[in-house]
């Protein structure tokens, strides 16, 4: 199975959003294997968006996701970076679709209350970034039967 990394930005956690965003992902029948609160340095944010530092709206960047403390959470599941992403929807919330977090509670380009990877090479990156190995659980819950069918957990 497949695990991405998920940021609850501070837009997602001053406004109260966390439960609902957070029951989505479980209600799908993603598995949480790690999960803390913690407050961004510049360092690790300079390091986490690198691809972004010699952008004009870096500084937004940096006083949007140290506005608050954020929770990062690891996502198990088949395909669990592209289910993410679906389910996140598009990076402007004004865009995205209805049904999907940000098409549902953003408004904003900047305040779009989740990160989430964008590929395989990315989450694991992520992952390593935000998370020592003894902070990743893998379990696997007792519903994943009725999640999966049995062919779609075979490697």
């Amino acid at each position: 199975m497949e695990q991405t990394l998920i940021i609850f930005k501070p837009s997602s956690i001053e406004r109260s959003l966390v439960g609902r965003i957070l029951s989505r992902f479980e209600q799908k029948g993603l598995v949480i294997t790690g999960m803390k609160m913690m407050k961004l340095s510049e360092e690790l944010l300079r390091q986490h968006y690198a691809h972004l530092v010699d952008r004009p709206f870096f500084p937004l960047i940096l006083a949007s996701m140290t506005a608050s403390p954020v929770i990062v959470m690891v996502l198990k599941g088949v395909d669990a970076i592209s289910v993410v992403r679906g389910m996140t929807g598009a990076t402007n919330g004004r865009q995205a679709v209805p049904g999907t977090i940000r098409g549902d509670f953003a408004m904003s380009n900047q305040e779009n209350l989740i990160h989430a990877s964008s590929s395989a090479e990315d989450a694991e990156v992520e992952i390593r970034r935000f998370f020592s190995p003894d902070e990743i659980f893998d379990r696997t819950p007792l519903q994943t039967p009725f999640v999966y069918c049995s062919l779609e957990l075979q490697p």
